[in-house]
């Protein structure tokens, strides 16, 4: 069930009544969305508070085609990924260009055993590079270039940042099982 088009109409108008209704039926998700690319519930929160700020000021855009709750999510997306982009003075990605190919499938079987929070703790371990192109491509279905043209970084550093997310979930994955089995263990 989405939200149903009355509710953005009134969102549109301006009907406080509606924004509440909007913001109870989406913050949940949208907190965890924001979550996945800021390390700590309160980045996280302020993300997803200048997210609906966004949402509620570009309501008017949206031409009710497609998911309005898809719409609600990239601007969360795009407001995570300015915050990042504002919070390091850094560089946030290692320019390397060329990528070796690192097979797909080995570690699908093992996040099927894991649970979502566990694996948002997982995420977070990552390196603040690895886990936004990992969120963009893998949790939001972001092209290479895509997430490339987003963060202004060479395809290459995108598809380099992706393996070396992977390279590393799987290293804290096979340590994540192996405390898990070890726990057990003593348990017994």
């Amino acid at each position: 069930m989405g939200i149903e088009n009355h509710i953005i109409k009134g969102c549109v108008d301006q009907k406080r009544d509606c924004q509440r209704q909007l913001y109870d039926a989406l913050a949940g998700k949208m907190l965890f969305v924001c979550f996945r690319y800021c390390k700590n519930r309160d980045d996280a929160e302020d993300v997803m508070q200048e997210g609906f700020i966004k949402v509620f000021k570009h309501i008017g855009s949206f031409k009710f085609e497609g998911s309005f709750e898809g719409w609600v999510r990239r601007i969360m997306v795009n407001t995570a990924i300015n915050f990042i982009t504002i919070q390091k003075q850094k560089h946030l990605f290692d320019d390397i260009d060329t990528v070796s190919a690192q097979p797909e499938s080995e570690s699908a079987d093992t996040f099927g055993q894991i649970n979502e929070k566990d694996l948002l703790k997982l995420l977070n371990l990552l390196p603040d590079g690895y886990r936004t192109v990992f969120n963009l491509y893998a949790v939001e279905g972001y092209s290479h270039k895509e997430i490339a043209d987003l963060l202004k970084i060479s395809e290459g550093t995108s598809k380099s940042q992706l393996s070396k997310a992977k390279a590393q979930l799987k290293i804290l994955l096979h340590q994540y099982f192996d405390v898990d089995l070890e726990t057990k263990s003593n348990q017994s």
